[in-house]
């Protein structure tokens, strides 16, 4: 492939409105903190990411680090490997995780969005594969029974077939009450997923769990501190089979050691953690070796064609937290979401940015 020169860098933070704020064990999200970057090629062509910060605290010092990277970038050449490799070796000493590694995935990102511009075609299509429609889960925070059963029932009517909810309560009673509810309204057909986000310690995680059987739940996501892998490990052996973790594993590198550790039965990759498209390409493969199943973590466009080229694909993470801001989003069909192009198939609404803008 003729890659071109890159010849602009720029970043903006906003912070986009969440239809359904995010209530979690460890705190609730009520926006979305994203960073936008934009990529100038030869051409000229622009390509477009965006980064999920997590919290508006650390949207400053992400701009600040995506934006030294320019003198790193403009003037090379718009390969995403080569650019990962040369800012792999650029802070081999310091590492890339964290808010480095964040930015440097987006940067990759941007670029392989640039490069299916300038050719016309999506990503997918760049990485040896073809658009398919890619099994969708509706993803929930803490729901209220007194509030959310409406927005659950259009989930399902809506040909969603798998629904995720938040536990992680004050005691494993509330946990169940809530988890029997929603088994209820979302129906016995329905497959049902719970995310604990790293709430609970080993042996209350082990407690929980079993209570959980009843309800076949599909899995049981990140009882325990993610960076507790010998945990996670225990815990998998006690959930029998139903344990799901990955979104916190930085680069393939996390991925090998969590296998490595057998810390969990499937394998849920961050776009953005993982190392971008490229990243992701390396980690399906050790998946694929594995017979481990890959599912998505939030960032959906993307995440539409990276699963698309992923031989172990299992599910998507429906979690809009960049529509708002963008001139058309994916949407679901049948339960189902399918790479667009060209690019990552993503375009600024300006006007929304500049409304939204941090």
């Amino acid at each position: 492939m003729d890659f071109p020169e890159i010849t602009g860098f720029r970043v903006r933070p906003v912070v986009v409105p969440l239809r359904r704020p995010l209530r979690t064990a460890s705190g609730t999200i009520p926006a979305s903190p994203l960073l936008l970057i934009e990529i100038d090629t030869e051409g000229p062509v622009t390509g477009h990411s965006y980064v999920f910060a997590y919290t508006e605290t650390a949207l400053p010092p992400l701009v600040t680090i995506a934006g030294r990277l320019a003198r790193d970038l403009i003037g090379q050449s718009a390969s995403p490997e080569m650019c990962l490799e040369r800012l792999r070796s650029r802070f081999r000493l310091l590492g890339l995780q964290g808010l480095l590694g964040m930015a440097v995935s987006g940067v990759e990102m941007a670029l392989w969005d640039a490069l299916g511009k300038r050719s016309g075609a999506g990503v997918v299509s760049l990485l040896g594969g073809e658009p398919v429609a890619v099994p969708a889960y509706d993803s929930f925070g803490m729901v209220d029974p007194a509030t959310d059963g409406e927005e659950l029932r259009r989930s399902v009517e809506a040909g969603f077939r798998g629904v995720k909810i938040k536990l992680g309560y004050p005691d494993v009673e509330e946990d169940l009450k809530v988890v029997r509810w929603v088994r209820k309204v979302v129906g016995a057909n329905t497959e049902l997923m719970v995310d604990y986000n790293q709430s609970l310690r080993e042996q209350e995680a082990e407690i929980r769990i079993e209570r959980l059987r009843e309800f076949d739940v599909a899995w049981v996501e990140e009882p325990v501190a993610a960076e507790d892998l010998t945990g996670h490990a225990r815990v998998r052996r006690s959930a029998g089979g139903r344990l799901q973790s990955g979104e916190n594993w930085w680069f393939p590198s996390g991925f090998q050691t969590a296998l490595h550790m057998i810390a969990s039965d499937f394998a849920m990759l961050d776009v953005v953690k993982i190392g971008g498209f490229t990243g992701w390409m390396e980690a399906a493969r050790l998946a694929q070796a594995a017979s481990i199943p890959v599912s998505s973590h939030m960032f959906i466009e993307a995440s539409a064609h990276a699963l698309a080229v992923t031989p172990t694909r299992h599910w998507l993470e429906y979690l809009d937290v960049a529509g708002p801001i963008l001139r058309s989003a994916p949407r679901p069909v049948d339960g189902n979401i399918t790479a667009e192009g060209p690019g990552i198939g993503m375009t600024w609404d300006y006007d929304a940015a500049n409304k939204f803008a941090a």
